[in-house]
């Protein structure tokens, strides 16, 4: 069974969301079949427990992704998971800014980070793409760095030659899956935090 099965999902709530989309969550990662379980998948796999821990599947075809319309306390979210690839998920958040009528300061982006160990996770407001390709093509396209971002950690090289591309389309070892179901649940926790307004909280409860 992959990590990206989710489990003891919650009922859903008969209430539909209602009132203006506040915030549009984002998971980074790639489609297909072939690359799940994959490090660079580890955006994808969060927004997918998070969507699980509101009853909700991301299954809705809209802005070049798969979408899911929730409720996070009283904040109207969307949960986004782009299907364009990773070096072009910029083409789909910004369809969905625009359509929702959205500053770049109400975009949370989760994505996989080399730098963190499998498990730690890193909370930021804003930043350059580190050499991310989903976060500068965001960056490219929004013209905006000002994105609250949740990095997921996923463990660095085994050493410097390794191919970085291989690395991160590699999959998790049994222990390291383990490690990022622990940290997907932590960053779920962070987004609630994180839509009402308490960034700061949720930095000084998780940050590595």
């Amino acid at each position: 069974m992959s990590i990206f099965d989710v489990f003891d999902r919650i009922s859903k709530s008969s209430a539909a969301p209602k009132g203006k989309t506040e915030y549009i969550i984002v998971g980074l990662g790639n489609p297909g079949l072939e690359y799940e379980g994959t490090r660079h998948n580890a955006g994808f796999f969060t927004a997918d427990v998070l969507a699980a821990q509101l009853g909700e599947d991301i299954n809705r075809l809209k802005f070049k992704g798969k979408t899911a319309d929730v409720m996070i306390g009283e904040k109207r979210c969307l949960l986004l998971k782009p299907t364009t690839y990773m070096n072009n998920s910029g083409e789909s958040v910004v369809q969905a800014l625009e359509y929702c009528k959205l500053s770049t300061d109400r975009l949370i982006v989760i994505y996989d980070d080399i730098s963190l160990e499998p498990g730690k996770l890193r909370i930021r407001r804003k930043g350059s793409h580190g050499g991310h390709n989903g976060i500068r093509s965001i960056i490219e396209l929004t013209g905006k760095e000002d994105f609250q971002r949740i990095k997921m950690g996923v463990g660095k090289k085994p050493h410097p030659d390794y191919d970085l591309a291989k690395w991160v389309l590699g999959k998790f070892s049994k222990e390291d899956a383990a490690a990022l179901k622990t940290a997907a649940e932590n960053a779920c926790d962070c987004i609630k935090l994180m839509v009402q307004g308490k960034t700061d909280e949720a930095m000084n409860r998780f940050n590595s």
